[in-house]
C-alpha cells in the first residue's frame, strides 16, 4: 500500500483530502459560494460579463405558482427543469416534446402534468437542493447538441469540464451520457470521462465506472480524437469565470448548441477528481 500511494503521489494524482485542504480552503472563500451554488446568480453573472447562457423561461417560486404550469407551458412545448440548487444532475428533467396529454422527456418516457407538477413542488421543498433548502424550480431553453456528438453520446447532452485555477485552464474533459446515465452527463450516475488535450481540443480515451475505455458502451463508437469545436471559445470563457466569482479554484461546465454555439452550464467551487483518470495524469504537477 505505501508504494502505491508513493507512486500516485510522484504521478501528481490529487486526492480529495488534498484538494479540500490545499486548493478549495485556500482559493475559494466561502462568502462566493452562493455566486455558483444558485444557477439563477450564476447565469445572471454570465449575462453581466457577456457569457451566452440558456435562455431562461420562467421561475417557480412558490407553490401557489405550479397551477399556473400547464398555461405557462403552452408556449415552451420543449425545456429543461431544473431545481436552482441542486448539485449532482439530481432533478433535472429535460422534455423534448409535448403530447396531447403528457411531456416526452429525452429517454423516451412520458410524464403527466400531474407529475410534472409533483416533481416542481418536491424541488421547491428541497428535495434535490444543497442541504435540503427550500429551493427554486428554473425553466429553460433546452440545449440541442452540436451534431459532432451525435455518435457518441446517449439520449442528452454532452457537456465540457474545465478545470481553472488563477484563472488558467489546467485539464479539461468531456463528459458523455449513456443509457446508465439515464441521459444525464453526471459521471456519478454512469456518464463517460473523456479526457480532452488541453493544446488541440482532441479527444484522448475515456473514464467509466473508474475503467479506461476507448470505445462509447452504448453506440459503440470510438471515443478517440474527435475535435472539440470551439475550442479556444471555451477555454477563454472558463478563464473569465474566476473574474466573475472570485473563485480560483473552480470547474466550468459549458455545453454546445449546434446553432447558438457554446453555452455556459453552471460553475462548480468543489470540481469532482475523476477528470485525472480521464486523462490519465495527475492535477497537481499542472497546478503547481
Amino acid at each position: 500500500m505505501p508504494g502505491l500511494v508513493n507512486k500516485l503521489s510522484r504521478a501528481g494524482v490529487m486526492g480529495i483530502n488534498k484538494r479540500n485542504c490545499d486548493y478549495i480552503q485556500i482559493y475559494n472563500p466561502r462568502r462566493y459560494y452562493p455566486l455558483v451554488d444558485d444557477k439563477l446568480r450564476t447565469k445572471q453573472l454570465a449575462i453581466n460579463a457577456g457569457i451566452a447562457v440558456p435562455e431562461l423561461y420562467g421561475v417557480i417560486e412558490i407553490e401557489h405558482q405550479i397551477r399556473e404550469l400547464p398555461e405557462f407551458l403552452k408556449k415552451h412545448p420543449e425545456f429543461a427543469l431544473k431545481p436552482a440548487q441542486g448539485t449532482g444532475g439530481e432533478g433535472i428533467e429535460v422534455i423534448v416534446a409535448k403530447t396531447r396529454n403528457a411531456y416526452k422527456k429525452a429517454n423516451g418516457q412520458l410524464i403527466t402534468d400531474e407529475q410534472l407538477q409533483h416533481h416542481v413542488s418536491n424541488i421547491l421543498n428541497g428535495l434535490f437542493s444543497l442541504g435540503g433548502h427550500e429551493d427554486k424550480a428554473i425553466f429553460e431553453y433546452r440545449v440541442k447538441f452540436d451534431p459532432v456528438f451525435d455518435a457518441i453520446s446517449f439520449q442528452g447532452v454532452p457537456d465540457v469540464r474545465i478545470i481553472v485555477f488563477l484563472g488558467i485552464p489546467v485539464m479539461a474533459m468531456l463528459r458523455l451520457p449513456t443509457q446508465m446515465s439515464g441521459g444525464k452527463a453526471n459521471l456519478h450516475k454512469g456518464a463517460l470521462g473523456v479526457g480532452i488535450d488541453l493544446a488541440t481540443g482532441r479527444t484522448l480515451h475515456a473514464v467509466w465506472k473508474n475503467t479506461i475505455i476507448h470505445d462509447h458502451p452504448d453506440t459503440h463508437q470510438s471515443v478517440q480524437d474527435f475535435s472539440i469545436p470551439h475550442w479556444d471559445e471555451l477555454l477563454m470563457i472558463a478563464a473569465k469565470c474566476t473574474t466573475l466569482t472570485g473563485l480560483e479554484y473552480i470547474g466550468v461546465d459549458i455545453v454546445l448548441d449546434r446553432v447558438k454555439g457554446p453555452l455556459l452550464l453552471e460553475m462548480n467551487a468543489r470540481p469532482g477528481l475523476s477528470i485525472q483518470i480521464a486523462n490519465n495524469t495527475g492535477l497537481v504537477h499542472r497546478l503547481e
